[in-house]
């Protein structure tokens, strides 16, 4: 990549957004770069699972504040030289200036990578604290977007929250800034994960009304932990439904319980959001797919 100059793909390799508007649902599966080499064939093990299933393609997340770049950037790589599976990176802005923004658009760029999630990330340490700017870095997503979108022809998809976002005063507002980074050049969008599906097409209504008909593809997690899920809808402030808190507390001490219990309300999530005419499914994996694979097995026609 030279500096200044807009990349060049060594490869033509599908986009996304394309793809989430074919009118066929796309099944995609989250993963995140492994720590250690147990956490590494865990990772394959579920690669290769996916790729014998033709999964439609896998994201691979980027650490608080940059704190997995050099392993996204390998994981993304591996994945695009050694399976068939097309893949998407997730790039934040946090703790970065623009010129390592730059720098890192481009090596995703020399591996391959044509699909990238922009998000403007959580702070390091507490995903609640005061977001703080890089001197040299960007403020919004929409900049990041924007960012991404001049330096090369890719395919760019953007976060976006059905229960409304934590740091934006109220819905309306929430709606307008998603709506501005869907302006600013996003292809598609995904949500963070949720547990009731009226909140997917209240968002999804409301930015078709406000003139935008970017495809939004809801973000689902089967349940497979209990103090996993309350751990993570502390950090986010997602809501967990209590009907569904108390079915799984019931089990608590019989896992494959838990995971049928995950299964079965994933199951009727992904086929109620399918049946509403959502763009696809994004699972949520921990690397681990039993689960996510009996979902896609349960709603693939």
């Amino acid at each position: 990549m030279t500096l200044g100059v807009p990349s060049v793909m060594p490869q033509k390799t599908a986009k996304i957004g394309d793809l989430l508007r074919s009118g066929m649902p796309k099944f995609s599966f989250e993963m995140f770069p492994p720590r250690d080499e147990q956490a590494d064939a865990v990772l394959w093990r579920t690669i290769r699972a996916l790729e014998g299933q033709n999964a439609d393609y896998v994201s691979v997340t980027y650490g608080a504040g940059g704190s997995t770049r050099q392993k996204t950037v390998e994981t993304t790589e591996r994945i695009n030289s050694e399976t068939t599976l097309l893949t998407m990176a997730h790039c934040t802005a946090v703790n970065h200036s623009i010129a390592e923004l730059r720098n890192l658009i481009g090596h995703f760029a020399n591996v391959g990578v044509r699909n990238i999630l922009a998000v403007r990330g959580d702070p390091p340490g507490d995903p609640r604290a005061d977001w703080v700017k890089h001197p040299d870095g960007v403020l919004h997503a929409r900049e990041l977007v924007e960012l991404i979108k001049e330096s090369g022809d890719f395919s760019v998809g953007v976060a976006a929250f059905p229960e409304g976002h934590p740091r934006d005063a109220d819905w309306d507002t929430g709606v307008r800034h998603f709506v501005e980074k869907c302006r600013a050049g996003a292809d598609f969008a995904i949500t963070q994960i949720f547990y009731d599906v009226d909140d997917y097409l209240r968002l999804r209504d409301a930015v078709a009304a406000a003139g935008c008909d970017i495809p939004i593809v809801p973000g689902i997690m089967p349940v497979t932990n209990i103090k996993q899920i309350e751990r993570f809808a502390v950090l986010t402030g997602m809501s967990f439904p209590e009907a569904l808190a108390e079915r799984l507390r019931a089990v608590a001490d019989d896992r494959d319980a838990i995971r049928d219990i995950g299964v079965e309300v994933a199951t009727d999530m992904g086929s109620r959001l399918l049946a509403e005419g959502a763009p696809g499914l994004h699972f949520t994996t921990l690397n681990h797919s039993r689960s996510t694979r009996r979902v896609w097995q349960n709603l693939r026609p």
